[in-house]
């Protein structure tokens, strides 16, 4: 084997790898899950991609991709294959971005949904720049998580059970869902004593979304109870709204502790009871596959998971 290894070095990586083009083009292609998509990006025809992909096949001696009926599917081997590219071509891209930037900052995207940047990120950037001040943060936002394959990104937070195909899951935090209002509607209201008094609130909630998000009927079931047909004083589409209604006054929503504490710490909201919810999910990072978990995106999964707000401190 160690003879078979120094005569690979000997011949030099171009006898090894007939061709970059095609690792470039089939990257682009497993990323994109789509031959279209991949030579629009590369702006070169279908064809050329296509081509470039069985050459490639067949100096490798195996299929890549399973061509289906609509679309492509990757083979274990083309799994392989693009995991080993991805994460290479990371690495080149990112000592280019150091090269012609001339800093010693590290760019790093970070994926999440509004309600995650905007109450749990926000309130912590200033505390970031003073921990971490090598790393440049890019927030990019989705109204839903999806594909990370489909998206140029370092990691990425989703709420779940932390078993998805497309990445490597590193646990964030647990949760805990519990009532809060603000000190404005609370002193123009009885506190509510009993599940009865919180049926009869102003209740602020908003849509269930494929993230999981618990609304107040699932709430109630959770304390035993099924409650009649709920009056709402205003359901909202996002849950940052339904925050930012609660801040307002205009009644009570249910508050996730981790995304809320920062309100909960300065006192702009406070919390009605010690009744709560512990989903069985919880919040987790992912780092997709191709990517390595550098020491730069390990030391912002900490940050992330123990960062104090501004408030608190």
């Amino acid at each position: 084997m160690k003879t078979q290894e120094n005569g690979n070095k000997h011949k030099g990586y171009r006898r090894i790898i007939p061709s970059m083009t095609a690792l470039l083009e089939f990257e682009a292609v497993a990323r994109h899950n789509s031959f279209t998509l991949a030579a629009r990006e590369l702006g070169v025809t279908q064809a050329a991609v296509s081509k470039q992909v069985k050459q490639l096949e067949e100096n490798l001696g195996t299929q890549l991709f399973q061509r289906l009926h609509r679309g492509i599917r990757l083979t274990s081997e083309g799994q392989a294959l693009f995991a080993v590219i991805s994460d290479s071509l990371q690495k080149i891209a990112a000592v280019f971005d150091r090269i012609s930037e001339g800093s010693g900052e590290q760019e790093l995207v970070l994926s999440t949904t509004a309600t995650f940047s905007q109450l749990r990120v926000m309130p912590r950037l200033g505390n970031l720049r003073a921990t971490l001040p090598q790393i440049q943060l890019r927030l990019a936002t989705q109204m839903f998580t999806g594909d990370l394959r489909n998206h140029d990104v370092d990691l990425l937070v989703r709420y779940g059970n932390g078993r998805w195909e497309d990445g490597s899951a590193v646990l964030l935090f647990e949760e805990e869902i519990f009532p809060v209002c603000s000190p404005a509607w609370l002193a123009r209201n009885t506190p509510p004593t009993s599940l009865h008094d919180l049926y009869t609130s102003d209740l602020l909630d908003a849509d269930a979304t494929s993230e999981g998000w618990m609304t107040w009927p699932t709430w109630f079931r959770e304390q035993g109870h099924t409650p009649p047909k709920l009056r709402y004083s205003l359901r909202c589409h996002l849950y940052t709204d339904t925050i930012q209604a609660a801040l307002h006054g205009h009644g009570v929503a249910l508050g996730w502790g981790r995304m809320i504490d920062h309100l909960l710490a300065s006192g702009e909201l406070v919390r009605l009871t010690e009744l709560t919810v512990r989903p069985r999910e919880a919040y987790y990072v992912v780092i997709p596959h191709g990517r390595s978990a550098t020491p730069a995106i390990l030391a912002l999964i900490d940050w992330l998971r123990d960062a104090l707000p501004e408030a608190a401190r």
